[in-house]
């Protein structure tokens, strides 16, 4: 009878070491399941979003209260505060998505075959349109907006980024058709167009003119004025 060996066996040489055994572990969940939660947090989020531009433009932008948010969104307090910091990055919230989509209208609807000016106040005439449906609202965003900080605030502040580049854009086009020096920098150009456009938003929202006033004569001549400086 042949010895049994009770130490651990040698591994034969050209043969695969055992894989280790397995553990058991909690199964990850469906991908219907993770776009369904994906899903969820949208639609709070649209809720959120929905309350506070109604009670803005209900209460006004003072007197409106992270509390009544979450309750016109039948949320938790704690679940805004997950999608806003604070009352003014709920305000970027609201301002953002009107602005996205004020913004991608203007360029789609944009006089192409125009020159510069004319294609720059159709820009900001739609901006300006929007501002007057709701003069209240969008005057505490023209005053909160400058230094905006929170989720919300740092996604306003990548729109206004992208908003300058698709400026630049037109900057460059003009450039194309002879319209605009070739020395000139576009997107120099669409730092000192914004700067104007701003401008006059604050001229309204000190009193100084109407909203309509701002876009034309203060801004219109502002641009028209750019317009002669950038000229080839």
């Amino acid at each position: 009878m042949s010895k049994v060996s009770t130490g651990p066996a040698k591994r034969r040489k050209g043969f695969a070491k055992p894989a280790a055994p397995t553990t058991l572990a909690t199964p990850a969940a469906p991908a219907p399941e993770r776009g369904g939660r994906a899903q969820q947090k949208l639609d709070t989020r649209r809720r959120i979003r929905d309350a506070a531009w109604a009670l803005f433009t209900e209460l006004g932008y003072d007197g409106t209260t992270t509390k009544a948010v979450a309750e016109r969104a039948e949320v938790a307090t704690g679940t805004v505060f997950v999608h806003a910091r604070d009352k003014a990055d709920l305000l970027m919230m609201v301002m953002h998505d009107r602005l996205a989509a004020t913004v991608d209208a203007a360029f789609e609807a944009l006089p192409r075959k125009e020159p510069l000016l004319p294609q720059l106040l159709h820009v900001f005439q739609r901006l300006f349109a929007m501002y007057g449906e709701q003069p209240l609202v969008s005057q505490a965003f023209v005053k909160a907006f400058p230094g905006a900080s929170g989720p919300n605030g740092e996604r306003m502040n990548a729109l206004t980024f992208a908003f300058l580049h698709r400026i630049a854009a037109l900057v460059r086009d003009a450039q194309a058709r002879g319209e605009v020096g070739s020395d000139i920098d576009p997107l120099a150009a669409a730092h000192n167009i914004f700067a104007l456009y701003f401008a006059a938003l604050l001229s309204w929202l000190s009193g100084f003119v109407t909203l309509s006033a701002a876009l034309d004569p203060v801004l219109k001549s502002a641009l028209a004025l750019q317009h002669r400086g950038l000229r080839a």
